[in-house]
């Protein structure tokens, strides 16, 4: 019997290796218009987000949204839109990609009381729907096609 790994590839998906932080969190390193960096995989998140401080670092083009932003520990925050960006994990690629912008200090906040790095991003459901993602939390391993 093959392994779920053998498989996977087999049908052409993108192996992406994942970090466990200390805080349980999985991290991912990910290109966002060919600049890396450091982004929280995040199955209920609903869209890929950068905080605003990561707006000149990743070449992004914010917009006004009419659309707030609410998470686990905050409500009806203030977005931007970037629109038509290049995104990739490991070598699994999309483009013309929109990012949701917003003020991520909080969670950089909590993951510095832990001493963990600060992270740009969050990687959302729209990546991981759009990728087909499989987890594969054994052996810290996101799949994407």
């Amino acid at each position: 019997m093959t392994d779920l790994k053998d498989f996977l590839e087999s049908k052409k998906y993108k192996k992406i290796k994942f970090k466990i932080l200390k805080t349980q969190h999985l991290v991912v390193k990910a290109k966002i218009n060919g600049v890396s960096g450091l982004f929280i995989l995040d199955t209920g998140a609903s869209n890929t987000c950068l905080g605003f401080e990561s707006i000149e670092k990743f070449d992004l083009k914010p917009e006004k949204s009419t659309t707030k932003a609410a998470s686990a520990s905050s409500a009806d925050m203030y977005t931007k839109v970037a629109k038509g960006n290049k995104v990739q994990l490991s070598t699994w690629k999309t483009t013309d990609f929109n990012l949701v912008i917003f003020d991520l200090s909080h969670v950089n906040q909590v993951l510095s009381t832990y001493g963990v790095n600060s992270i740009d991003g969050i990687i959302g459901a729209d990546i991981l729907l759009k990728g087909k993602a499989i987890i594969d939390y054994t052996n810290h391993y996101l799949y994407l096609i």
